[in-house]
């Protein structure tokens, strides 16, 4: 596959997404880490410029774009503050579960809310016992007549306790991924309630909690998809966890990259032995592996992205790579920065301390990398059967 090139359309985007993460989002990342500010004005301010539906269908009020213009902004807004990017990462991926598997009613109904942050959105799959087994999970959705009873509980989400909608997967059937549909659940329903505020080692300007659901009673028709929606809710899950790995790698892409350009200032300004630092080989040395390291991920990002946009065969594999090897390679680049500026890294004021705690969680989430590997590995066995079977 060719190089990506941007083009003037491609730069505009870039742009974009640059000027307001410069103006709305860098100037108080540290304040909002301090205060645990979740910055949901400046959020709505970035749905405005279509970064809450990137690539949703404009004929609902989404961006219609690629989601190699998505890895692209989202680098850019993680350049200025990882967390609230990794947040719009997951309320895009909401927005783009409800209009590719809604109805054309739920789709007129939710999309321009989510599109416009009206409706800000939270995605819930992890459960206390269901993490990276997510197909285990135990929350049950029975039918009631014109309705479905939910019980059970979500675990770690993002927005917990704060959005207005959220998009849940729960059982409607036997064991196993079959068994599970999706559910589009609204805030202030009976029977909807949310544990405190997890205390985080990073994402502190991000609301984390246990989302509760005690005989939560929703119309039939807030399963995702009607009627043909029962039983594709897993499938649901991870068609939409492919695009927020790529999201997730795009946000420790920028963390990195920001961390990256701190180093470079620092090193060029600080003396140690009568010359700048910078001017050391080890230091050299180091500067060269950071900066190789952003750019073999940034490709790899760009490459999983055109996949999934064109819908290659191999697009879960390649998005499983990127998300793998982009967030481990970059935490290490952000925590390289963080030893180059010394004691001074070590300060909340530098803002490079507070990268590392953000981009570890990154290794985590969207499927650990430990699952990352597994279905790497299992594509590249499968892949080797299929062309030893067509010999």
């Amino acid at each position: 596959m060719p190089y990506p090139v941007l083009n003037d359309d491609d730069l505009l985007v870039v742009e974009t997404a640059r000027d307001f993460a410069r103006k709305r989002l860098a100037p108080h990342s540290l304040e909002w880490d301090r205060t645990q500010y979740f910055p949901v004005e400046e959020m709505t301010e970035a749905a405005s410029l279509g970064m809450a539906a990137i690539y949703t269908s404009d004929d609902v009020g989404g961006s219609g774009l690629r989601r190699l213009d998505g890895v692209r902004i989202f680098e850019e807004l993680a350049k200025a503050d990882p967390v609230t990017a990794a947040f719009l990462s997951i309320h895009n991926m909401c927005t783009w579960m409800v209009d590719t598997y809604g109805t054309d009613d739920q789709r007129s109904t939710w999309v321009p809310r989510m599109a416009s942050m009206e409706a800000v959105a939270s995605y819930c799959l992890t459960e206390p016992g269901a993490g990276s087994d997510a197909a285990a999970l135990s929350t049950a959705a029975r039918r009631d007549g014109d309705e479905f009873v939910l019980r059970g509980s979500k675990q770690f989400i993002s927005g917990g306790g704060v959005s207005d909608v959220y998009i849940v997967m729960a059982r409607t059937g036997d064991a196993g991924a079959r068994g599970i549909s999706t559910f589009i659940v609204e805030k202030g329903t009976s029977g909807l309630s949310f544990g405190p505020a997890e205390a985080k080692m990073g994402w502190h300007n991000q609301p984390t909690a246990q989302v509760i659901f005690d005989d939560v009673r929703v119309p039939a028709d807030a399963m995702l998809g009607g009627p043909d929606g029962e039983g594709i809710g897993f499938s649901i899950a991870m068609n939409g966890l492919n695009g927020g790995r790529l999201n997730i790698a795009a946000c420790s892409l920028g963390g990195a990259q920001a961390a990256y350009d701190m180093a470079l200032a620092y090193t060029a300004d600080r003396e140690a032995f009568g010359a700048p630092l910078i001017t050391e080989p080890t230091i050299q040395a180091t500067i060269a592996d950071m900066a190789m390291n952003l750019e073999a991920s940034r490709l790899m990002l760009w490459r999983a992205a055109q996949a999934l946009d064109a819908g290659d065969s191999d697009k879960v594999q390649l998005c499983a790579m990127a998300k793998r090897f982009v967030t481990e390679t970059c935490y290490t680049v952000a925590d390289q920065a963080l030893q180059l500026h010394g004691g001074y890294g070590y300060l909340h004021e530098t803002g490079v301390e507070k990268i590392v705690r953000d981009l570890r969680v990154n290794r985590i989430l969207e499927g650990t990398n430990e699952i990352m590997r597994m279905v790497i590995g299992r594509a590249e066995a499968a892949r080797v059967s299929n062309e030893r079977k067509s010999r």
